[in-house]
């Protein structure tokens, strides 16, 4: 596998390319960076060792990989775009033998609709960790909080403690373009979060920790990647499958709201998007689910039996 040293490296180069030579201001160089990083990821999991492993099917397959893992199609559209630009730099510099991303158009993303649990799914996730063990007090606070805001793992990752109200259920969380934001949690919630904060966080804190909310077991602030390994370990554990990312929490958060009858506006409001047009993917996904319903429920929405049909009447003699 492509060794994390190697990579930030490669990193720091691109970066200074963005900088030097495009003349990028300092938020498109951190965008475009962070368009890339998930390539990173990818290839330690797929056990790539050199960007020349990298080819036409490798690419699709890493493509549909940020499709499973919750991404929307604007957003792979944009990563894709960001990552052409890389492969290009690459080769120019002779980092690697060929662009292996087809001619703009020719590898297409399909749009999906995002995977989601059902409440009862859900509800196994967040109670999979064993509160008897070391640390399964900090997990199931960490997987009620993603679950009971729906947030994105980074911000997930990126809470203080001081981000935290417990009295009024309300956190504060850093989205994308550093935006803040409030959002609420409920009881379980809540509770699961004053266990951890109560019984568990003061036995792990030394001068690593900060102000880090959620600490390894070594005091360290837990990574993004720590959180959706803990979450895809105990969608396992709960028999959901391996497929499931915080991302799918995310989705199932919107979901389980506008179920709830919540309205569009305000599920939009606690995700952090700038458009309602991003949420409206939900309603999508809940008038499927209304519709599946519906037709397995309603008496007269079934396909008609045989034995309901009217029998043929007999011929008449003119």
């Amino acid at each position: 596998m492509m060794l994390e040293s190697a990579w930030n490296t490669l990193l720091k180069r691109f970066e200074e390319h963005l900088k030097a030579e495009r003349g990028l201001a300092p938020l498109t160089v951190r965008n475009y960076l962070t368009d890339v990083a998930p390539l990173h990821d990818y290839m330690q999991i797929k056990g790539f060792q050199r960007l020349e492993d990298l080819d036409r099917i490798a690419l699709r397959g890493y493509l549909a990989w940020l499709s499973d893992l919750g991404y929307v199609r604007a957003s792979i559209v944009r990563k894709t775009s960001t990552l052409r630009i890389f492969l290009r730099w690459l080769l120019r510099h002779g980092l690697i033998e060929r662009d292996p991303l087809p001619q703009r158009g020719a590898m297409k993303v399909e749009s999906r609709l995002p995977r989601f649990l059902s409440q009862e799914e859900a509800a196994r996730l967040v109670e999979a960790p064993e509160m008897s063990e070391r640390l399964g007090p900090r997990d199931r606070a960490l997987l009620e909080v993603i679950y009971s805001a729906g947030l994105r793992v980074s911000e997930a990752a990126g809470l203080d403690t001081e981000n935290v109200d417990l009295e009024a259920r309300q956190l504060r969380v850093t989205g994308k373009g550093s935006k803040q934001r409030m959002v609420l949690i409920g009881n379980s919630a809540r509770s699961a979060l004053a266990l951890y904060v109560r019984d568990l966080r003061p036995s792990l804190v030394n001068r690593r920790s900060g102000s880090a909310l959620f600490l390894n077991r070594y005091g360290g602030r837990l990574s993004q990647r720590s959180i959706q390994e803990k979450v895809r370990r105990y969608a396992i554990k709960a028999a959901i499958g391996s497929g499931v990312h915080t991302h799918t929490l995310r989705h199932s958060f919107a979901t389980h709201m506008l179920e709830g009858g919540a309205d569009l506006r305000v599920v939009q409001e606690l995700l952090g998007h700038a458009s309602p047009a991003t949420t409206q993917v939900y309603t999508h996904v809940t008038n499927t689910q209304a519709k599946e319903v519906y037709l397995s429920a309603h008496p007269r929405a079934r396909r008609p039996s045989t034995s309901s049909r009217p029998a043929p009447q007999p011929a008449q003699n003119d």
